[in-house]
């Protein structure tokens, strides 16, 4: 088994922040529908695991290589009759193929690995806040991204964020195996893992499960493991079954207001505001889109 073994148009959300903050919930509440985005159905797998849906947003501006390799995984429905093989606490949760025998029919079975890219072209938003991995923390789509000074980015391993699993070999992953962080953001993986989306819905679905007592929270006999009965890509469910999300927009004055009411709690029972916050501390507002 596998082991888990700057730019244009970038923005500063300080530019946006204003002189007192309200709650989340009331910058969510004063949001207008432009500050949110219809999340693209081309981007969403659809899970079926633990008698609910998990749904995932992909990144191809992060990981092109890896996100191809995984439609064509979904699309030849080798995810059907899986099973989440670890869990491990406070750690990962991870899923795929526990015999490793499977076959990927048309997919790629290794692809290099894609822990960084270039910063030039993507739309950063920074936060101001400090943080001890990288000099310049923010936002790209609503992904939590990282840059340093050389002009290279790329997405954090914060909570919910969907990894890819690989052997020693950093080209060994393909996609095949995958995995979502579940407790203390796991930030000594980002560039040495391909980060490449993050989960938007279904969480609890992913974090209930027993822990593993193997080594790295593998599960050791066949009947703890969880089957996972299908994966889809959200572009190829019919349009009376989606599951329509959308996400708050990462470069608007309304996202900025969110990130100062989380920086600055100093109502709903907090006494001391600590006038900062952990960018894996700040969740992008996920909703159902409305319908008429």
């Amino acid at each position: 088994m596998k082991r888990l073994a700057l730019a244009a148009a970038a923005l500063s959300l300080a530019a946006f922040a204003p002189a007192s903050p309200p709650g989340t919930a009331a910058a969510i509440a004063s949001s207008t529908p432009a500050d949110w985005r219809r999340v693209d159905p081309a981007n969403l797998l659809y899970m079926e695991v633990g008698g609910g849906t998990v749904i995932i947003e992909l990144a191809p501006q992060f990981a092109p290589l890896h996100v191809d390799n995984i439609r064509t995984l979904v699309r030849e429905r080798f995810f059907d009759g899986t099973s989440i093989n670890r869990v491990q606490e406070n750690y990962v949760t991870q899923w795929g193929d526990a015999t490793e025998k499977k076959p990927l029919g048309s997919a790629k079975a290794a692809v290099p690995l894609e822990g960084e890219r270039p910063a030039k072209g993507l739309a950063f938003t920074r936060i101001r806040q400090r943080d001890a991995y990288a000099p310049r923390v923010g936002f790209v789509d609503g992904f939590p991204t990282a840059m340093d000074r050389k002009g290279n980015a790329w997405m954090t391993h914060c909570y919910a964020t969907l990894g890819v699993g690989r052997g020693e070999a950093t080209d060994s992953g393909s996609g095949a195996e995958l995995f979502t962080s579940i407790g203390q953001a796991p930030r000594h993986l980002d560039r040495n893992y391909a980060a490449i989306g993050k989960v938007l819905q279904g969480m609890e679905l992913l974090t209930a499960w027993p822990r593993g007592t193997g080594p790295l929270g593998f599960y050791e006999r066949e009947a703890q493991r969880v089957p996972i009965k299908r994966v889809r890509l959200g572009s190829d469910v019919p349009p009376a079954e989606r599951i329509e999300l959308e996400v708050m927009r990462t470069d608007t004055p309304a996202f900025a207001a969110f990130v100062d009411a989380r920086a600055n709690r100093d109502r709903d029972g907090f006494l001391i505001g600590m006038k900062g916050v952990d960018l894996c501390n700040i969740r992008v507002p996920v909703r159902p889109v409305a319908t008429p």
